[in-house]
């Protein structure tokens, strides 16, 4: 069992003001939330006197690139302290990491399944995103937010909320981007760019997805796949694949929609689970070692994508509503 010394939001912010020479860690394949974070929390240190960068991500995608480019480390940097955004495991680190698998000193996150790995750490699993938390710890720490921090949490915020239509989405987080609005973040401009800009290799390879799902369960489950061989016919990159796994969930009466996507190859897949509140993405993916949050979890199998899926219609009916089960 890991251990770790918690800490509230007022004791990070102290954290951060007593200590310098910061290395920010992105999980592997990092979405807008953990880089958006990373490159707002960056800003804000060096803004602070703080010398602090970003450890390069070769995950990085051109859509998400250009918030964190000006934030990488420089060659030789040697960091006193390591610190994990929206990381809930070392297991979520890209293999260039390996080497601060043992040397995470603070880890801020808003993941239940966060295994407490670091020294220190900060969760707080109500927050639908990391950017609330960043957020919160740099009024504690600065007593307000620049335009390029708010920039970065605003990617952040989005990211994980689908542009705020997700069941995840509260008061906090609406309260949170509006005052990042108010601070400078160019909202429109991002909204723009993650949310209704698609590329014509987007709409082919959505059209495959759609066309290929299968339901059980009376509607309830949704499950679809992604091959290698579909990426490559749609030409789609990295970019065309952010957040493909909402999908599924997001046709009328599915209450879990899953997608399996090969990676590297027919036995090597990473499995997305989002959810309705009737059902636990969290605890499905537990099951396969996974996890993440209540309606969005996730885990990776060394399995063909027919063997995945007879897995999980074997057990899935252990977390669907009493009326469903078979």
């Amino acid at each position: 069992m890991n251990s770790s010394i918690i800490l509230t939001a007022a004791q990070t912010a102290d954290w951060l003001d007593k200590r310098d020479r910061f290395l920010l860690l992105t999980h592997r394949r990092p979405d807008g939330d953990t880089l958006g974070c990373a490159a707002a929390l960056a800003q804000a240190l060096q803004e602070y006197g703080k010398t602090a960068y970003v450890l390069y991500n070769p995950e990085v995608t051109p859509r998400y690139s250009r918030f964190v480019d000006s934030f990488w480390s420089p060659d030789g940097y040697a960091p006193e302290y390591v610190i994990t955004v929206d990381t809930a495991s070392t297991e979520l680190f890209p293999e260039e990491y390996e080497q601060y698998k043992d040397a995470v000193s603070l880890c801020i996150d808003h993941h239940p399944s966060n295994t407490l790995y670091a020294e220190f750490t900060y969760l707080d699993a109500s927050c639908a995103s990391c950017g609330e938390i960043i957020y919160d710890i740099l009024i504690r720490l600065k007593g307000n937010v620049s335009t390029k921090s708010a920039e970065g949490l605003y990617v952040a915020l989005t990211s994980d909320t689908g542009c705020f239509v997700f069941a995840n989405t509260t008061a906090n987080t609406l309260r949170v981007a509006s005052l990042l609005i108010d601070a400078g973040a160019p909202y429109r401009e991002i909204n723009k760019l993650l949310f209704r800009m698609k590329a014509h290799s987007r709409i082919k390879i959505e059209g495959m997805i759609y066309s290929g799902i299968e339901f059980h369960y009376d509607g309830a489950v949704a499950i679809s796949t992604i091959t290698r061989g579909m990426i490559e016919e749609a030409g789609a990159t990295e970019d065309d694949l952010d957040d493909i796994s909402s999908l599924p969930g997001s046709i009328d009466s599915v209450l879990a929609g899953i997608t399996i996507r090969e990676l590297t190859g027919e036995r090597d897949c990473k499995v997305s689970v989002r959810s309705s509140p009737a059902v636990s993405s969290n605890e499905i993916c537990a099951r396969f070692g996974g996890g993440g949050h209540p309606m969005a979890g996730g885990f990776s199998l060394k399995a063909s994508i027919p063997e995945i899926k007879k897995m999980l219609l074997e057990v899935l009916p252990e977390y669907l509503p009493k009326a469903l089960k078979p």
